[in-house]
């Protein structure tokens, strides 16, 4: 079965900076779109970022040029790296991976940004 695992989130002041991974199992990795989205308390979860099996990016207006996704295929994983974080980056950040028209998506892991 697929499988997505997030791990690096945290508390961190603001301006500060955090990585992401999100380790995959179960799935055509390099096959695969994968994407960070968030969801903040009250809020819809929102796209934060995606790239395509080819390596193509897309991010949100809020995060361009703050954050950076990447994929390793070797290791199965990607990434999404945060510099400049603000407290409105607060959220909890989802891995979601996309194959063959089948969406899947991990558990999250939590970012806290600290006025």
């Amino acid at each position: 079965q697929v499988q997505l695992v997030e791990s690096g989130g945290g508390l961190v002041q603001a301006g500060g900076s955090l990585r992401l991974s999100c380790a995959a199992s179960g799935i055509i990795f390099r096959g695969a779109a994968m994407g960070w989205y968030r969801q903040a308390p009250g809020k819809q979860r929102e796209l934060v970022a995606t790239i395509t099996s080819g390596g193509s990016t897309n991010y949100a207006d809020s995060v361009k040029g703050r954050f950076t996704i990447s994929r390793d295929n070797a290791k199965t994983t990607v990434y999404l790296q945060m510099n400049s974080l603000k407290p409105e980056d607060t959220a909890v950040y989802y891995c979601s991976a996309v194959l063959r028209l089948a969406t899947y998506w991990g558990r999250g892991t939590q970012v806290t940004v600290s006025s």
